[in-house]
């Protein structure tokens, strides 16, 4: 059989700037990674790919044929160009190519289970993944792999959780680790010519419905995986499960309680939490108080919540995990305090990627440009502060998942028309790509600033609810994010929704005029 062309490796993104204003605390983190936390099952769902398409067959598929895309797509392998991706579902992927070509440049991640690859001991079939990472190859997207057990002979045991039409189950800890470590290797050596060159181990370990095991298990599978990824590949970078939304949460107030700014954690906790309080009855409470704080705080699963938090934060501390990754499905106000927490409890030089941003709003409104002024805005932040890696899920509602209703935003309609928002996400990724980025904070205005040679493009808003005036200049153009912006003859107020400015000079020179 022949094999997947040879590649270069991916670069890394780089990590969150600015040093911590709270001291980190290893030491606390290792006495509440040791306890064996038995909790409540956790209530965070967080990836819609329901699995690979189509059925895996005995050999590799051919080629899959050329996307169409316009432009040549960079070689597998090459560094990230484009912070603005998404996460989709890879047996939709030909409704989905006229608008993944508009991402080019980005990166994606694949779920996988050993359980699923591997049914019968000693016969993998990788066939499946083979398609989904020669396909991201030809759109020009870098695939990221996420490794998981799940439950069968590898591991023992029998399943005690069951979600979405593919039937994933929780992991459970390998009977045998060289065994697993042997999967691993074969695995990495398989994809390291797609360009693929990050590995996640498990995912939000947090949640028993994802992980049976204690914190230490998951310690002894991470440092086992890892041993196994590098000797396959020395270049690759190995990634942690990924806490869940509600677990960073958790961790931002503990942050603040610990730091003793008891206030800022509770002002924290209710701007993070603020579409979540009462969704999950005592897991997520109304909080006013820092005693409240506390109690929501020492419940069963939010306690896990902190020790998985701690154990992910040790793996890092000791370098046996190279990447943070993130995920955030809250309103854009949380963003700050959580990008605080990042920058004090990870490690410098650690780079920080968010595999899963979305809008988790149960009930939420059907305000089309509403929802797409606030997934600019999230997206913005969290590029601004640093996280050079942001992939919107889902990139498509899935009128067939578990809850019937639209609770997590997309970009596109299910049969992939491009929604508002993900006209707005399209256009962040072709001003963001092949640019340098800074934070834009300052005259009124918040935001993101992209520079591409002599050219700045800023996403900015209103930090208040009024307007700034933007008086009219000569060369600067703009409008709503996802329209084509236009030459201004008039003062631009600029509001509450963001705007897009395009003009040549830096981000300061662009903003000068306001006074």
């Amino acid at each position: 059989m022949a094999g997947p062309p040879t590649a270069d490796r991916a670069g890394s993104s780089a990590h969150l700037p600015g040093g911590p204003s709270v001291t980190r605390r290893a030491g606390r983190r290792v006495l509440v990674a040791g306890a064996l936390l038995f909790a409540l099952v956790a209530g965070v769902a967080c990836s819609d790919d329901p699995g690979p398409g189509p059925a895996p067959s005995a050999t590799p598929p051919p080629a899959a044929p050329s996307s169409g895309a316009t432009g040549t797509p960079p070689p597998a392998g090459a560094p990230v160009r484009n912070p603005f991706g998404a996460h989709w579902d890879f047996s939709r992927h030909d409704q989905f190519v006229p608008y993944l070509e508009k991402l080019t440049g980005s990166t994606t991640y694949h779920e996988l289970s050993w359980c699923d690859i591997e049914k019968n001991r000693g016969n993998p079939d990788f066939s499946a993944v083979d398609q989904i990472a020669e396909r991201s190859r030809k759109l020009g997207i870098t695939l990221h792999l996420k490794i998981r057990t799940g439950v069968c002979w590898a591991t023992g045991g029998t399943a005690k959780f069951t979600r979405g039409q593919a039937n994933k189950t929780e992991s459970a800890m390998p009977q045998d680790l060289a065994t697993y470590q042997d999967f691993v290797r074969t695995l990495v050596r398989r994809y390291t010519p797609y360009g693929v060159g990050e590995y996640a181990i498990e995912n939000e370990v947090n949640a028993q419905q994802y992980w049976a095991g204690s914190p230490e298990d998951y310690r002894r599978l991470v440092t086992a995986a890892a041993e196994a990824i590098r000797s396959a590949d020395p270049k690759a970078k190995v990634v942690d499960s990924g806490m869940s939304s509600v677990a960073y949460g958790m961790g931002v107030a503990d942050r603040l309680l610990r730091a003793g700014q008891p206030d800022q954690a509770v002002a924290a906790y209710q701007a993070y939490f603020q579409r979540r309080i009462g969704t999950r009855g005592r897991l997520i409470p109304a909080v006013n108080d820092p005693t409240a704080l506390r109690a929501a705080l020492d419940n069963a699963q939010n306690s896990r919540n902190l020790a998985y938090l701690a154990v992910t934060e040790k793996l890092l501390d000791d370098r046996v995990v190279d990447v943070r990754q993130l995920h955030f499905y809250e309103h854009f106000s949380g963003v700050p305090a959580l990008l605080e927490y990042l920058r004090a409890e990870t490690p410098a030089g650690v780079p920080v990627q968010a595999w899963e941003v979305g809008q988790f709003w149960k009930d939420g409104n059907d305000d089309a440009a509403a929802r797409g002024d606030e997934m600019v805005k999230v997206v913005s932040l969290l590029v601004a502060g640093g996280i050079h890696e942001v992939l919107w899920l889902p990139l498509a509602y899935n009128p067939n998942n578990r809850a019937g209703a639209e609770v997590r935003y997309g970009l596109l309609d299910p049969d992939g028309t491009q929604r508002q928002a993900g006209a707005m996400m399209a256009a962040l990724a072709a001003a963001a790509r092949d640019a340098t980025v800074e934070p834009v904070n300052g005259k009124g205005l918040t935001g993101v600033a992209f520079r591409r040679g002599a050219e700045s493009t800023l996403v900015v808003w209103s930090t208040s609810t009024g307007t700034v005036s933007l008086p009219a200049t000569a060369g600067v153009t703009g409008g709503p994010v996802g329209a084509d912006p236009t030459a201004r003859t008039g003062a631009l107020p600029i509001g509450p929704s963001p705007v897009l400015l395009r003009a040549t000079g830096t981000p300061d020179a662009v903003l000068a005029p306001i006074r």
